[in-house]
C-alpha cells in the first residue's frame, strides 16, 4: 500500500493555557469589534486564529476565542441582551439590539414581519447589520415574539419634529453657555465630538478619566471644553491633502506621509493602505495602533492621520559597504575541550555554504569566526569582538552566553541571533532573534490536532520525568474538548485499548507522546504498531520527532501518526536539491543535522539584510530554507523576535 506524507507549514503563537470557545463571523464583524466583544486584544484574537493573521474574515468563519475573558456585548452589561424602546402613537414602534447570528431572514421569521416592511422601518438595514445595532420593529411584535429577549427597559418618548428641534436648540444653548458637559448621542464617535467641540482627543481623555478604557456610550454625560479656534489634534482625522498644501499650514504633512513627534510619529494613510500593512511598516502591534487611534474601529480611510508609537531605531551597519558578521561557535580549542566541537564544525560547514551563496549574489560580507569556548570561559572570547565595528552576531549557542553578548553590546544594539537558546528571560531583548521554536508552541499544536479528531476516546499522554509538557497538553485538552478522559502515563506500555460499554469489545484510543527521547520514541512507535493491529481507529500524535518514525512509516501510518518537527527537507524541491547537491560537491557527503542548521540560520539572516544592514525591517517575511521554516513574531512590543515556524508530518494509511 502506498503511504503518503503530507508536510504542512504552520504558525502557532506562544499562548498560555486558557479556556477557549468559538465565534462564528457574521456580517459587519471585524477583528476589532470581535476582540472588543469578548474582552480580548486584537493581537490575542489573531494569535488564537493564525489562519486569519492578515485580519481578513469571511461570513461563516469560526474563530477561537478565550472564554475566561469572554464578555457580553457592551449593551448587555447593563440591560438585557435584547433591548426594546417603545414609542407612542397609533402604530407603536420599538427597537431591538442586533445579537450574534441574527440575520434579516431570521428577524422576519421570528417577529412575523415581511422583509419589505422591515426595510421600510430600517432604510439603512444592509449597511447596519452589525452586532449591537438597533433594529426598528413594531412594538407589539417585539412583545409577542421576543421571547426571553422581550424585556422592556426604561421607555423613551420619541420626540416629534417640533419637540426635537426645540430640545436640540435648548441643549445647544446650554452647551454653548456652559461649555462643560455633553450627553453622548447614539451616532457619536470621537471624531464627531472632537470636531464639534474643537477639542483634541487627548484633552477629552484628560477631562474624562476612564473614558479611553470605557469608550463612548449613548446616554453618558462627558465633560468637554470648547476652544476659540477650530484647530484640533484628532488622532484619526480625515484630511484633504490638497487643502492642506494650499493652506500652507501643514507643510510638513504635505511633504511627507510620516512626521516625527517626541514619543510617536504621525502617518497619513495612503490609498491602498491596510491596518496590517501599516502595522508591518512600522513594526507595532495592532493593539498599540488602536490604543493611539480609537477611530480605527470605524474603519481605515485614505487621508486619516494616525499616531504611531516610536520604536527603537532600526540597526544600520557601520562598516562601509560590507556587512561585518561574527559567528560565535563553541569549538573549545582555547580550553582544549571537545564536547561541542563536532556540532560547531558541522554548523560552520553549512554556514560557509550560505555565506558563499550570498557573496556570489553580490552581497559584500566581512566574516569573522570566534571560538566561544565553553560556558565558563566564554567571556574571554568577547575580547575578540569590536562592538563598534560589528553589524550582526550569529551565536553563541548557550543561553547564559547569549545574555553575556547582549550585555556586552547593549549600547550598540547589534542584532544577535540565538540558534538554539529559547527562554522567557530572553524575550525582553529587542535586538535578539531567537531561532528555536519552544515546546509550548508544539504542545498548542498537538491540542489543536487532537481536538480536530476527538470523539469521546480515552486519551493517553506519555510524559517525561518532569511532566511539564504532558500537564500542559492535558490542561489544554480539558478546555478544548467535551468530557475528556485523560491519563498521563510514564511508559507507552501503560497505554491500553478502551472497552466499548455496549459490546464489550476493544475500542480505539488517542495516544500522545510528550517525551523528547529517542528511546521513548522507539517504545511509543512499537506500542502504536501493536495496538493498531489489535484495534482499528487508533490515533497517535507526537510533539517530537524520533528517527523510528521514518524507519517504520508503513506500520505507523495504520495509527495515523501525526508528529511535529522543527526541520524537514522537502527532497522534491528545486531549491533543496540545489543546496543538497552543492553541499555534497563541497564536502563529499550529505549535510548532517547541525550543518543544515548552520546553512538555514545563516542563509535566512543574510537574505533578510538589506544594503543598509537593517535586518529588523525584514523580520516580517516568512521564509523556508533547506529544512527550517522561519516565521518570526515579536514576543512583546519591544521584545525579542521569536521563530514560531514548524512542520507537521501526517502519516496516512
Amino acid at each position: 500500500m502506498i503511504k503518503r506524507f503530507f508536510i504542512l507549514s504552520s504558525l502557532c503563537m506562544v499562548l498560555g493555557v486558557s479556556a477557549q470557545k468559538s465565534h462564528t463571523v457574521v456580517q459587519g464583524d471585524n477583528p476589532y469589534n470581535i476582540a472588543k466583544k469578548y474582552g480580548m486584544t486584537v493581537d490575542e484574537l489573531l494569535k488564537l486564529n493564525p489562519k486569519h493573521k492578515d485580519g481578513k474574515l469571511a461570513i461563516g468563519d469560526v474563530l477561537t476565542i478565550k472564554s475566561e475573558k469572554a464578555a457580553t456585548p457592551a449593551v448587555t452589561k447593563t440591560v438585557p441582551a435584547q433591548k426594546v424602546t417603545s414609542t407612542t402613537g397609533a402604530s407603536s414602534l420599538g427597537k431591538i439590539v442586533l445579537l450574534p447570528k441574527q440575520t434579516i431572514y431570521g428577524i422576519t421569521k421570528q417577529y412575523r414581519i415581511s422583509e419589505t416592511d422591515l426595510r421600510k422601518l430600517n432604510p439603512e438595514l444592509d449597511s447596519h447589520m452589525k452586532i449591537g445595532d438597533e433594529i426598528t420593529l413594531p412594538l407589539a411584535s417585539i412583545k409577542k415574539y421576543g421571547g426571553e429577549q422581550q424585556t422592556v427597559t426604561a421607555e423613551k418618548h420619541v420626540e416629534t419634529p417640533v419637540e426635537k428641534v426645540t430640545a436640540t436648540a435648548a441643549k445647544s444653548a446650554t452647551t454653548a453657555a456652559e461649555g462643560e458637559s455633553y450627553v453622548i448621542q447614539a451616532k457619536d464617535n470621537y471624531y464627531r465630538i472632537t470636531k464639534q467641540f474643537g477639542i483634541s482627543q487627548q484633552d477629552l481623555y484628560a477631562l474624562n478619566p476612564g473614558l479611553e478604557e470605557k469608550g463612548l456610550k449613548p446616554g453618558d454625560t462627558i465633560t468637554i471644553k470648547r476652544s476659540n479656534n477650530n484647530n484640533t489634534d484628532t488622532v484619526a482625522e480625515t484630511s484633504n491633502p490638497k487643502a492642506k498644501m494650499d493652506s500652507g499650514n501643514e507643510k510638513s504633512t504635505a511633504a511627507s506621509t510620516v512626521v516625527a513627534g517626541d514619543d510617536y510619529v504621525t502617518y497619513t494613510v495612503q490609498q491602498g493602505d491596510t491596518v496590517f500593512s501599516i502595522v508591518n511598516k512600522f513594526g507595532v502591534s495592532i493593539d498599540e495602533l488602536i490604543a493611539l487611534n480609537p477611530d480605527l474601529s470605524h474603519g481605515l480611510k485614505t487621508g486619516m492621520v494616525l499616531k504611531i508609537k516610536k520604536q527603537d531605531a532600526a540597526y544600520i551597519k557601520k562598516n562601509g559597504d560590507a556587512l561585518s558578521v561574527i559567528l560565535m561557535l563553541p569549538f573549545g580549542y582555547s580550553t582544549n575541550e571537545t564536547q561541542y566541537r563536532g556540532m560547531a564544525l558541522d554548523f560552520l560547514t553549512g554556514a560557509k555554504l550560505a555565506i558563499e551563496r550570498n557573496a556570489r549574489g553580490g552581497q559584500k560580507l566581512d566574516i569573522k569566526v570566534v571560538d566561544s569556548g565553553n560556558e565558563a570561559s566564554f567571556k574571554n572570547s568577547l575580547t575578540q569582538i569590536n562592538p563598534d565595528n560589528t553589524d550582526l552576531i550569529i551565536g553563541p549557542f548557550f543561553k547564559s552566553n547569549v545574555i553575556d553578548v547582549l550585555d556586552f553590546t547593549k549600547n550598540q544594539k547589534i542584532p544577535i541571533v540565538a540558534p538554539f537558546a529559547n527562554s522567557p528571560e530572553l524575550y525582553n531583548y529587542s535586538n535578539l532573534i531567537i531561532v528555536e521554536t519552544n515546546n509550548q508552541t508544539y504542545a498548542d499544536k498537538i491540542v489543536e490536532e487532537v481536538k480536530a479528531v476527538y470523539s469521546d476516546q480515552k486519551i493517553y499522554i506519555v510524559a517525561d520525568a518532569k511532566k511539564e509538557d504532558a500537564n500542559y497538553i492535558k490542561a489544554g485538552l480539558e478546555k478544548a474538548v467535551k468530557n475528556p478522559n485523560i491519563i498521563i502515563v510514564n511508559s507507552s506500555a501503560d497505554i491500553q485499548p478502551d472497552q466499548n460499554m455496549m459490546t464489550g469489545q476493544s475500542a480505539p484510543v488517542i495516544a500522545i507522546l510528550a517525551n523528547d527521547d529517542n528511546t521513548a520514541g522507539d517504545a511509543f512507535a512499537n506500542r502504536m504498531i501493536a495496538m493498531s493491529k489489535e484495534v482499528q481507529g487508533i490515533k497517535a500524535f507526537s510533539m517530537f520527532y524520533s528517527p523510528v518514525f521514518e524507519k517504520k512509516v508503513d506500520e505507523l501510518s495504520q495509527a495515523s501518526l501525526v508528529y511535529l518537527m522543527d526541520r524537514k527537507i522537502n527532497t522534491d524541491g528545486s531549491f533543496e536539491k540545489e543546496i543538497l547537491a552543492a553541499y555534497k560537491s563541497k564536502y563529499c557527503k550529505t549535510p548532517p543535522k547541525y550543518a543544515i542548521v548552520g546553512f538555514d540560520v545563516v542563509n535566512d539572516m543574510l537574505t533578510r539584510e538589506n544594503k543598509k544592514g537593517e535586518i529588523f525591517k525584514q523580520m516580517n517575511k516568512v521564509q523556508t530554507q533547506l529544512a527550517t521554516k522561519f516565521e518570526f513574531v515579536k514576543s512583546k512590543a519591544n521584545g525579542a523576535y521569536v521563530n514560531t515556524g514548524y512542520r507537521v508530518i501526517r502519516l496516512v494509511p
